[in-house]
């Protein structure tokens, strides 16, 4: 913990690099990723302060929209589009997906509930895939395309992508390489960036 201690106070120095950051934000992107340390959305896409707009929850999951409950996913997506006015959603999962992987295997989990009742609640059941690979590869994969699906259950998204002014994103990143892939809709693959 004491170096991340030690760099919040150096980082705390810089007060005119931050100034700015005052007058609102204005971010192009709503990334959507797991909440797993391995993933850092700043460090994947170079992004600076002020330009994505994140999501994090277990597994990448975006829940269907209107399930009768108020949720921050739900609200989080409604201010990016809505408020915000991003232009683009990028849904991120990756390899090694310990949620994904969860489901994938039928783990037991009755020793998390919370987790256990997030992914039964949050999650469709996986397609058939290897469930021995240990990246879950293919599942992962599947699951980001189902989480978009979900996306446009949201009214203000269907409505943006309805008037051409918001765009979807699929991507694949491999926490083992730093690879990152995005869905092809035209080869329904995920390519190489």
């Amino acid at each position: 913990m004491q170096p991340l201690i030690d760099n919040a106070r150096r980082f705390g120095q810089r007060p005119e690099e931050f100034a700015g950051h005052a007058e609102g934000q204005s971010p192009e992107v709503l990334f959507i990723t797991c909440s797993d340390s391995r993933v850092v959305p700043a460090l994947i896409t170079g992004a600076r302060p002020g330009r994505l707009f994140e999501l994090r929850t277990a597994g990448n999951i975006v829940p269907v929209h209107g399930t009768g409950h108020p949720s921050g996913e739900a609200a989080t997506i409604e201010y990016a589009v809505t408020v915000l006015g991003v232009s683009d959603i990028v849904v991120c999962g990756h390899s090694h997906c310990g949620a994904v992987g969860a489901l994938v295997r039928g783990d037991d989990l009755t020793a998390v509930p919370a987790v256990r009742d997030w992914l039964a609640y949050a999650a469709d059941e996986p397609k058939p895939c290897d469930a021995t690979d240990p990246a879950v590869a293919q599942a992962v994969q599947n699951h980001v395309l189902t989480q978009l699906l979900r996306l446009r259950s949201h009214p203000c998204v269907e409505r943006r992508l309805t008037e051409g002014r918001l765009r979807l994103h699929g991507w694949y990143y491999e926490v083992h390489t730093g690879a990152v892939r995005q869905h092809d809709a035209g080869t329904d693959a995920f390519e190489t960036l």
